[in-house]
């Protein structure tokens, strides 16, 4: 894996921030802790901070030798709310709370690049480096959005990067157009009548009513959407009933939807809404469907794309940039590519158990890798 030798340097004092983040993970909105941090290092690096910005994130201002582009480079910081089960000596402290997905390591990347391109300056124009909040379906971004961000801080591009543990360390995934789907999360709450487990006739049943629903949903994708555009439908929850003997009164389902097409997200959505109340005219209940926006598709621009792939191939080799999968997961950089356009690549690591799994162990070496792109990509860009 091909770096930049000053970055390599200071590859332990990376991986020593890292552990030390990794170690007291915070969730959405609750990263005091980790954002202290940020904030200090990019203090003593002569950067200017500004913290706060949707409530946890910080943001950091370069300037260069002269006048150019402005530059957006931007990490996540939030852990997932999960126990982490990887036995590490610098495992999590903070039980239920876990760095399953590997922002400890992109908020240490992002560090990597700012004191590099601190020392260096070797660039023209200004580089914002945006440390988010609460990417893990809290809308971090669109908190950040709200609060002027782009205003405040304009820049002419951005980019964001995620780890991939797909047994490729250091390789780069880009592709242009759609990337990560859109998503819905939903919560269905269905109101029947309960009774007596033994005389189920006195009841309008909600655990039949929850079950029957949960198929008919299914037929949305299948018979529904063009078979020629993407779409997922998943029931992620179901709770009913406290007892072996009693039929409840209420049954609530839970999950997302996943698209990349914001018609047929529309159009998932209103025939969740029409089989619902169809179901419930027909069982004499009560049936109230909530579906929620939570993530924008995430659409790379051609332009920063191209950057990406050739800024990568002159670093890691032209063999180490392949065309990156559309993947049905969601990422809340698309809020921002949304304002200013940019691009989103994945970076490639040793392979292991998967984002979001308890095992989950990110690749330590791609510290140095990531930051080399990221300090690359701003010399190249903010000329």
């Amino acid at each position: 894996m091909k770096t930049i030798d000053r970055i390599q340097g200071y590859a332990d004092e990376l991986v020593a921030i890292r552990r030390d983040i990794h170690a007291h993970p915070e969730i959405g909105f609750e990263e005091k802790r980790t954002s202290e941090i940020v904030a200090r290092l990019l203090a003593s690096w002569g950067i200017e901070v500004h913290a706060g910005l949707g409530k946890t994130g910080v943001i950091g201002i370069l300037k260069g030798r002269g006048t150019g582009r402005t530059i957006g480079l931007r990490a996540d910081m939030d852990a997932l709310p999960m126990d982490e089960q990887t036995n590490l000596p610098f495992a999590s402290k903070n039980p239920g709370k876990f760095h399953g997905c590997g922002h400890d390591g992109h908020t240490t990347i992002l560090l990597g690049a700012a004191r590099y391109l601190a020392e260096t300056r070797n660039f023209n124009g200004t580089v914002i480096f945006i440390f988010q909040p609460a990417e893990e379906g809290l809308g971090g971004a669109r908190a950040m959005l709200k609060d002027r961000l782009f205003e405040r801080f304009p820049c002419d591009e951005i980019y964001g990067l995620h780890n991939q543990p797909d047994g490729h360390p250091g390789r780069v995934g880009i592709r242009s157009g759609p990337v990560l789907a859109g998503a819905d999360f939903f919560d269905i709450r269905i109101v029947g009548q309960g009774s007596h487990g033994a005389m189920p006739h006195q009841s309008r049943d909600p655990v039949l009513m929850a079950f029957t629903l949960g198929q008919a949903l299914q037929s949305i994708v299948s018979r529904n959407v063009d078979p020629l555009k993407a779409a997922v439908l998943s029931i992620t929850q179901v709770h009913a009933g406290a007892a072996y003997n009693v039929v409840p009164a209420e049954a609530h389902l839970a999950g997302t939807i996943r698209t990349f097409d914001d018609g047929v997200r529309a159009q998932v959505g209103q025939r969740m809404r029409e089989i619902a109340a169809g179901m419930a005219l027909g069982f004499g209940a009560e049936i109230a469907v909530d579906i929620r926006d939570i993530f924008t598709v995430l659409e790379n621009a051609e332009e920063q794309a191209d950057v990406v792939r050739a800024v990568a191939g002159d670093l890691i080799g032209a063999d180490n940039v392949v065309l990156g999968p559309q993947m049905m997961g969601s990422e809340d950089f698309a809020d921002m590519l949304r304002a200013v356009p940019g691009a989103y690549f994945m970076l490639g690591a040793k392979a292991g158990p998967g984002l979001h799994n308890p095992g989950f162990l990110f690749d330590e070496a791609i510290l140095p890798v990531g930051a080399s792109l990221f300090a690359r990509i701003a010399e190249n860009r903010a000329a």
